[in-house]
């Protein structure tokens, strides 16, 4: 494919996403109100129960076997990596812009997680579907595509709900604390203190209460430490979107289960086409409630244009430039095969904007919400020619 060809498919799926977030924004304004903030919120807890958990299930046991999944083994630790990596790159950069406390959180999460689900989805068959694609013919593209992109968005989704998650939670929860503090500061600085001329505290009480109240703050963090990590354990590993990747990657590889529920003539195929239907709405009500979100962020938005420069550097140049360095190292030690499209697929990981998943998790905890839709916009139009450019190159590279 040519420059302007490839720029067209890479342009499609963008151009797509940011059509439907226009909807949700119509959608939001206060003539129309039918995505308001109590219609939001229902519609998040119903992507986050219902819909994503479908889609991740079905899409699974669809498209994946024991065997692609023998292949394609060091996909989830190239995805590790780049959550690891993005979520230290974020770190530096709440550090350098010194982004609010409420933030911190959101950019974290926007520059650990990528879209490695709805966006893949898109890209992916419409490279296949160009007549003179690099990756073969277009039989042969799809399948191997639509494995890679299935193992991409289950991963990625354990990923976001296990690690992510719990990052903009802790950072919404310490936000919601110092809030508090500030507050029984500013009232406690009005109070008048009283001083008594003749009040001689002996300096050993002193020093035995600092003693006494460091003891309690360090009992206080360690019991808020075991809470957190109980919590985690049992509320924010198995959250319901890692739940059905598990079950879609266990019909999957289990042949007798596989034949049971997917396929035209399974005797239990109503179960599957159902979690298909249902899964097929995830996509379009997140994008639709970053657009409902975005209304309220161009009305206040708390982040600055440095935060969004420096989501936007870290996600389309420091990022795609370190996943060239691992897969091209990887496929030095021979860890991902010779198969051009899924070494394009991993270096692809790398450069794709923010998960639409943090939007949503934004919305969960009441927190950032139309910051994180205004993080959204400016990374997705930039998305357009980013992704163009590294595409371009990262099929050079594996050709």
């Amino acid at each position: 494919m040519g420059f302007l060809e490839l720029f067209m498919v890479a342009l499609m799926p963008v151009l797509k996403t940011l059509l439907l977030t226009a909807v949700g924004v119509v959608l939001a304004m206060d003539r129309i109100n039918l995505l308001g903030s109590t219609a939001r919120h229902n519609l998040n807890n119903m992507v986050f129960y219902v819909f994503s958990p479908c889609l991740m299930g079905a899409y699974l046991a669809k498209t994946v076997t024991l065997d692609v999944m023998m292949n394609m083994w060091f996909m989830p630790i190239n995805i590790l990596i780049t959550f690891i990596i993005g979520s230290v790159l974020g770190w530096i950069l709440v550090k350098i812009t010194k982004a609010p406390r409420d933030l911190k959180g959101l950019v974290i999460g926007c520059c650990a997680a990528g879209n490695l689900g709805n966006l893949l989805l898109i890209v992916i068959p419409a490279i296949c579907n160009e007549p003179n694609n690099p990756f073969g013919e277009y039989s042969v593209c799809m399948t191997d595509g639509a494995a890679y992109v299935s193992v991409s968005m289950a991963v990625g989704a354990i990923y976001i709900w296990s690690y992510v998650y719990v990052i903009m939670k802790v950072s919404a929860e310490k936000s919601t604390r110092g809030e508090r503090l500030d507050t029984h500061h500013s009232v406690v600085s009005v109070r008048p203190s009283v001083a008594t001329s003749d009040s001689k505290e002996p300096l050993l009480i002193s020093k035995v209460g600092g003693t006494v109240s460091m003891l309690e703050k360090i009992k206080t963090g360690a019991f808020g430490l075991v809470r957190r990590i109980r919590g985690i354990n049992l509320q924010h590993l198995f959250a319901p979107t890692t739940i059905g990747s598990v079950i879609g990657f266990v019909v999957g590889v289990v042949p007798l289960l596989k034949m049971l529920l997917v396929g035209n003539s399974a005797p239990l195929r109503i179960i599957f086409s159902a979690s298909e239907i249902l899964g097929g709405a995830t996509v379009p009500c997140v994008t639709l409630i970053v657009g409902a979100n975005l209304v309220k962020g161009l009305r206040r938005s708390g982040i600055s244009a440095s935060v969004i420069v420096g989501i936007i550097v870290v996600r389309y140049i420091a990022l795609p430039l370190i996943g060239i360095v691992v897969v091209r190292g990887a496929h030095h030690f021979g860890w991902v095969g010779s198969n051009p499209l899924f070494q394009f697929v991993l270096m692809l990981q790398f450069a794709l904007p923010p998960a639409m998943s943090i939007g949503t998790i934004s919305q969960l905890f009441e927190s950032g919400e139309g910051e994180c839709s205004v993080v959204m916009l400016w990374t997705y139009a930039m998305s357009a020619l980013a992704l163009t450019l590294w595409s371009t190159l990262f099929m050079w590279l594996v050709l």
